[in-house]
């Protein structure tokens, strides 16, 4: 082996290693993101959960389509907007792994 070989092996596990730092960076980056958006949405879901039993007799009091509007959030309303937060969730976390695709340069984060 000579002295080139070895100055190419050095370069190349240089070079692996500063990318594999990067790497790991854009990582630790993208979870840190991702507990953020789902704290948000355990947030968002306790407070949609809470608000509505809190503010039952308030909610009682509005009449959308003839029948209370707390009976409605309890019968069919809160279940679309747990959805409507779920997607929501979908769609942040769905962006966040594009940037860190698009951050590292690989396919890694399909």
């Amino acid at each position: 082996m000579t002295s080139a070989d070895m100055d190419d092996r050095s370069a190349t596990s240089t070079t692996s290693a500063t990318f594999s730092a990067a790497a790991d960076a854009a990582r630790l980056r993208y979870w840190r993101r991702a507990r953020r958006i789902t704290l948000a949405l355990a947030l968002g879901w306790f407070a949609l959960t809470f608000g509505i039993v809190y503010f039952a007799r308030e909610l009682a009091e509005l009449r959308p389509f003839g029948w209370n509007l707390s009976f409605l959030l309890a019968a069919q309303g809160a279940s679309l907007l747990y959805l409507a937060l779920v997607g929501g969730h979908a769609l942040a976390l769905r962006r966040l792994d594009r940037r860190l695709r698009d951050e590292s340069g690989s396919g890694d984060a399909e």
